[in-house]
């Protein structure tokens, strides 16, 4: 029987509800990120957004900030009990800039080890468990500190089954993190490819949809990047196509300029997807059953794991 792994324990997946599969609640980069922007460090204006969340229907947001950009699972667990929205916390590493300094001398099974302690024990000896597994790689690069930890991530799914969760630089490289993790034994359909609205190129997402990897819309709201009514269109094909239940979305907001709860003039938040987007949604014909596909069922699916 599969289940949840939220930091406030283990739920069922029919508990899980409307859920978000990629933001940051709680970030402390390294010292090498000088935009104070990105610092997202207070926990009393996380409780504010996620309360503003849960006001608008939102039930779960996985959060995937990772050991090298700060990650605080005790601050997680408070957000959580503080507003009652389940939180998913990620293992694993972010991308070359960020990870090469922690992984670079250590062995691809002990970071796998890592990963395991992590899920079924708690991160950094908290007691706090997560619930997947992140890799990224660099814009148009694999390297081989990125590489090492994809092979890890592997290694720690086929023991815990585990959801992978990647980041890709601007949606490059979905196929070849794919055909690694494949390689290394892990089915593409419990692989889902983050940021790919950064890529908005239909037959190159037609292209990761048909490995049976599932596809991160995740930058919704982020109009600098992309239009929203561009990234309509883009899930109107891929649902008329018959892949609509490999897609998720997000807002992957991690910027304090992101969110209402930093202060006045600021957003969208994370209401703007569910205030905004789906009726959007609706409004181009994807009815409510497809909705609730995208954001209730599949992730509920994704993010199960074998509760022994």
């Amino acid at each position: 029987m599969g289940i949840i792994r939220t930091v406030c324990g283990d739920i069922p997946p029919a508990a899980l509800g409307i859920t978000y599969t990629h933001e940051h609640l709680i970030t402390h980069p390294p010292a090498s990120v000088t935009d104070p922007d990105l610092r997202m460090d207070s926990v009393a204006a996380a409780i504010r957004e996620v309360g503003y969340f849960h006001q608008a229907g939102g039930r779960a947001l996985v959060e995937m900030t990772p050991r090298d950009y700060g990650r605080d699972p005790l601050a997680l667990r408070e957000i959580a009990l503080a507003t009652g929205v389940h939180v998913i916390g990620a293992t694993g590493w972010h991308k070359h800039k960020f990870c090469h300094p922690w992984v670079e001398a250590r062995s691809i099974e002990a970071l796998a080890d890592e990963m395991v302690q992590d899920l079924t024990a708690g991160m950094a000896d908290t007691g706090v468990r997560a619930g997947l597994i992140k890799a990224a790689s660099s814009l148009n690069v694999i390297t081989p500190a990125e590489e090492k930890v994809f092979r890890a991530a592997a290694r720690a799914h086929r023991a815990t089954g585990a959801l992978i969760s990647t980041h890709t630089e601007m949606g490059t490289l979905a196929l070849e993190q794919i055909a690694l993790l494949k390689a290394e034994g892990v089915p593409p359909e419990r692989v889902l490819i983050g940021h790919l609205d950064h890529k908005p190129e239909l037959e190159y997402l037609r292209a990761v949809a048909q490995t049976g990897a599932n596809l991160g819309f995740d930058q919704i709201g982020k109009e600098k990047y992309l239009p929203d009514s561009q990234r309509i269109e883009l899930i109107l094909a891929l649902v008329a196509e018959g892949y609509g239940s490999q897609l998720v979305l997000a807002g992957d907001l991690a910027r304090q300029s992101y969110w209402p709860a930093y202060g006045p003039g600021r957003g969208p938040g994370l209401t703007y997807l569910l205030w905004r987007f789906v009726p959007w949604l609706h409004e181009r014909g994807v009815s409510r059953a497809q909705v609730k596909t995208l954001l209730v069922e599949t992730p509920a699916r994704l993010l199960q794991i074998d509760s022994g």
